[in-house]
């Protein structure tokens, strides 16, 4: 176990490498907070440069043998540094700032790509993850096939969507102490569910907020949306229908609901484009049919 005045300095040992146009001279040591960031740096086939990931880097499955640095909100500066990273790729969700301030002070470059709720910002973080990492070539062979799929995932909403009302959508989030929040607008839910073709049944509320019983129940969804982690924590689906709530819903009382991995959902990385067809076809499944994504 390396000490912690070690730790910081083999980092601007390392950093140098991307000095003075060095950069490409040795592989990098890179380190990726953010699910999404993890799987266009496989896509990219850069993973043979990483050194660690997040613990929501939870795919592709190889992705969970690195060594994890944590939650991308509460990194430590001592785990990232420990890894002796020439580079550490974030979104704006990472922090706290104090680390990331001690990264700097340790001169381990750290990037931070924009973390937008749309389509465009995944095209922008594989262009620029392809501008950090040398993938020129790859960058733009993979942001060709994304938009191709994302035209044609987006023709297919359009398809599924004609011809009835849209359905409202509450997208919750919960936990085992029975609590409940739910995606308002600007969030990441909410993009998925209007690209998707459909309501946001509480879009008139600003990011995530807690449910009561009573706004569950005026919000009346016609599909409930869920993470796989949030149904296992409750307990599974019958333990997700029994919230306050929920049960009175008409999602609740014709079992409606959608389930998908968290970052397929909400990631908005490679896989965003075969998420929203395959969200599209659940949340547009004929009335009263009960689809898990």
């Amino acid at each position: 176990m390396l000490s912690r005045r070690q730790v910081l300095s083999l980092a601007p040992a390392a950093a140098m490498l991307s000095i003075g146009g060095r950069a490409w001279a040795a592989p990098q040591r890179v380190i990726a907070v953010g699910g999404a960031l993890t799987e266009l740096i496989y896509e990219l086939g850069a993973q043979g440069e990483l050194v660690g990931v997040d613990s929501t880097s939870l795919y592709p499955a190889a992705a969970t043998k690195l060594p994890n640095v944590g939650y991308a909100r509460t990194l430590a500066a001592e785990g990232l540094l420990s890894l002796a990273p020439t580079m550490v790729v974030a979104t704006e969700e990472a922090g706290p700032p104090a680390v990331l301030r001690q990264l700097e002070s340790a001169k381990v470059p750290l990037h931070v790509l924009r973390a937008e709720h749309r389509f465009e910002g995944v095209l922008e973080r594989t262009q620029r993850l392809g501008e950090l990492l040398g993938r020129h070539r790859e960058a733009a062979a993979l942001t060709a096939r994304l938009q191709a799929d994302w035209a044609a995932s987006r023709a297919s909403v359009a398809k599924l969507a004609a011809g009835h009302r849209a359905p409202r959508v509450l997208f919750v989030l919960s936990n085992a102490a029975n609590q409940v929040r739910i995606a308002g607008s600007a969030t990441a839910a909410d993009a998925m569910i209007v690209y998707a073709g459909a309501v946001n049944a509480l879009g008139e509320a600003q990011g995530y907020k807690m449910l009561s019983p009573e706004a569950a129940i005026a919000a009346a969804p016609d599909v409930i949306l869920a993470t796989t982690q949030g149904v296992e924590a409750t307990g599974g689906l019958e333990s997700l229908l029994k919230l306050p709530g929920l049960a009175q819903t008409p999602a609740g009382q014709n079992k409606r609901v959608v389930v998908m991995e968290t970052m397929e959902l909400l990631g908005f990385g490679p896989r965003t484009p075969k998420a929203l067809t395959t969200l599209a076809q659940a949340l547009h499944a004929p009335s009263g049919t009960a689809r898990a994504a």
